[in-house]
């Protein structure tokens, strides 16, 4: 039983890696020798790099931070496949309801990782892109339409915080529609709420009417 709850820590420590790389710290590195942290919205994440760095470099900044979330929600559905993991399960223990409920926990973590890396003193962006990736790989269906959700708040007032806050809250909902298990259920409302925390300082623009919209530069320090 010991060894099986270590195995639960190995996935949960590699999936907060995943979400922990910091990928617009990095592109501000390698493009321009700069801590994008100390520019614009002082976030990590894509919206940050569109405004400091460009279009192509916020691209590829959103999709590999798409990718984390989704590359941890994948090994945690690989690790509990492996025969050497399966022949440890414990006679108490469901292997599909454990699989749920660590791949809810791998999600929380790259979810958490992203917003507070290890690699850069536990800073870094909002989790909204690293969100939507664990989405896409636990089911598909509530990845597309909280996708959708974005994209259409964004197509009608082109401010990514409002979208980004409109997505969390699309994705409980699309949740609980395709019925899907509790603990992904859980893991939405959590993790939503955590996206949505961290927009405060967003939510507080969005209420003065100051928060910018895609293409205007930020005027305001504080993070983004």
């Amino acid at each position: 039983m010991a060894l099986w709850f270590v195995y639960g820590l190995v996935v949960l420590l590699v999936a907060y890696l995943l979400g922990a790389t910091p990928t617009g710290y990095w592109a501000g590195k390698l493009l321009k020798g700069i801590d994008i942290r100390e520019h614009g919205s002082k976030s990590t994440g894509a919206t940050n790099v569109l405004r400091t760095l460009g279009k192509v470099p916020a691209l590829v900044v959103l999709l590999i931070d798409i990718f984390k979330g989704v590359a941890a929600v994948w090994f945690a559905r690989w690790f509990y496949t492996l025969p050497a993991i399966t022949s440890a399960v414990p006679a108490s223990v469901d292997l599909a309801t454990w699989t749920d409920w660590a791949v809810t926990l791998a999600a929380l973590m790259a979810v958490l990782g992203h917003s507070r890396s290890i690699w850069i003193r536990f800073t870094g962006g909002k989790s909204a892109a690293t969100g939507l990736g664990v989405l896409w790989a636990m089911t598909w269906q509530v990845g597309l339409g909280t996708t959708l959700a974005f994209g259409l708040v964004l197509a009608i007032f082109r401010i990514v915080s409002l979208s980004s806050i409109s997505a969390a809250i699309a994705a409980v909902v699309l949740m609980w529609v395709f019925r899907q298990p509790l603990a992904y259920q859980l893991m939405v409302i959590a993790g939503g709420l955590y996206v949505i925390w961290r927009h405060q300082a967003n939510i507080q623009r969005l209420l003065a009417g100051t928060e910018p919209k895609i293409g205007q530069k930020h005027q305001e320090p504080g993070q983004v």
